[in-house]
């Protein structure tokens, strides 16, 4: 680890209070960092704040804020410098959903996820980047999903918002390149997480819904966004094997995948229990107002603690930072023994040699 990576940083997390959020606030915390964490829910943000300082953070508040509200989200960014200093690391986490056909999403629903799922990243990256880019540092990690390539039935809503995400991602990557700022960017793409999501998202469906396995558990997706805002060079990270199957399938044969999921994608959402008449609904209120839910779902039983393909990428790059290193220190090296080697001046011609009939 770095120095840069071992000195505490001021992170601000959206929708922390639970799921992968939460889980990503355990994660930075146990590094000792400074944490604003944003969500709407009152108890679920305390539960996370205090979750937070069992594990080491150095500091951690709590800001109820509507992530859909850009004067919100402005407010949330001005007081975490005020309490936690200059942000160094900025979290997109936050997200609705509605679990049901298109046709059965009226447009007042497909506008509440659009705003929450898609314009909640951009207005909060806008505040982060209106104080990371005077400074020249400042690292932007969004939570992304495979659905972010691959929309899926039942979740059209959703699978429009990631898919407008990604879009938004590359282009602003692309700008930020372009000015030669160090502020950088990067997302991250989920697989199936057992998150509490799936037992507080307005659903119309008539069984209880769930991820599509494999699921992971959300400290498998934590670590992911950990190491991304470590490494924020790279455009995105993907997490999982079924995440990377997913999105190399879609790119090979996207038709063929349109079929599969019209055969496999009803049941394979859905558990075979009946959905409580009484399921909460966190659409246009928090449901964890009044109840902490915590980071992980109701499928502890099935999910995965671990990513072989994760474990397997961390090392690549790990490997390959030191390779690179190496070759930095080396290369100069043999050069400079060379025999009548000398350094060249910045600015001087290259010595061109002869070809032959020259």
């Amino acid at each position: 680890m770095t120095d840069h990576e071992a000195a505490a940083r001021t992170v601000v997390i959206t929708g922390a209070s639970g799921g992968i959020g939460r889980a990503c606030a355990a994660a930075f915390a146990a590094r000792g960092d400074r944490l604003a964490l944003i969500a709407r829910g009152r108890a679920g943000l305390d539960g996370a704040v205090h979750e937070a300082e069992r594990a080491g953070a150095a500091k951690a508040i709590a800001i109820e804020a509507d992530v859909a509200d850009p004067d919100a989200v402005e407010a949330a960014a001005r007081r975490a410098e005020e309490e936690l200093g200059p942000i160094d690391v900025w979290v997109n986490d936050a997200f609705s959903s509605v679990f049901a056909p298109f046709t059965e999403i009226t447009p007042e629903e497909f506008r509440r996820v659009t705003e929450v799922t898609y314009l909640g990243y951009v207005y909060a990256t806008g505040a982060a980047l209106r104080r990371m880019l005077p400074r020249d540092r400042g690292t932007l990690v969004h939570v992304g999903s495979a659905i972010a390539y691959r929309g899926i039935p039942l979740q059209s809503a959703y699978s429009g918002a990631k898919h407008a995400i990604q879009g938004w991602h590359e282009a602003l990557r692309c700008e930020l390149l372009a000015t030669g700022t160090a502020v950088r960017t990067t997302m991250v793409q989920m697989p199936a997480v057992n998150t509490p999501q799936f037992d507080w998202v307005r659903s119309r469906l008539p069984e209880r819904a769930q991820p599509v396995p494999p699921i992971y558990q959300p400290e498998v997706a934590a670590r992911a966004v950990l190491y991304a805002a470590d490494h924020p060079a790279r455009r995105e990270y993907w997490v999982g094997a079924s995440t990377v199957a997913t999105l190399l399938a879609n790119a090979v044969a996207p038709g063929l995948l349109d079929r599969y999921l019209a055969r496999t994608g009803f049941d394979s959402q859905q558990t075979g229990e009946r959905r409580p008449a009484d399921q909460p609904d966190n659409l246009d209120r928090p449901a964890d107002a009044d109840t902490d839910f915590g980071a992980h779902g109701r499928f502890d039983g099935k999910a995965r603690a671990r990513s072989r393909q994760q474990q397997a990428a961390h090392a690549l790059g790990a490997l390959a930072a030191a390779v690179a290193r190496t070759t930095g220190r080396i290369v100069p090296a043999v050069r400079a023994a060379r025999p009548g080697s000398a350094p060249r001046a910045a600015g001087a011609p290259v010595p061109v040699t002869p070809g032959p009939g020259a």
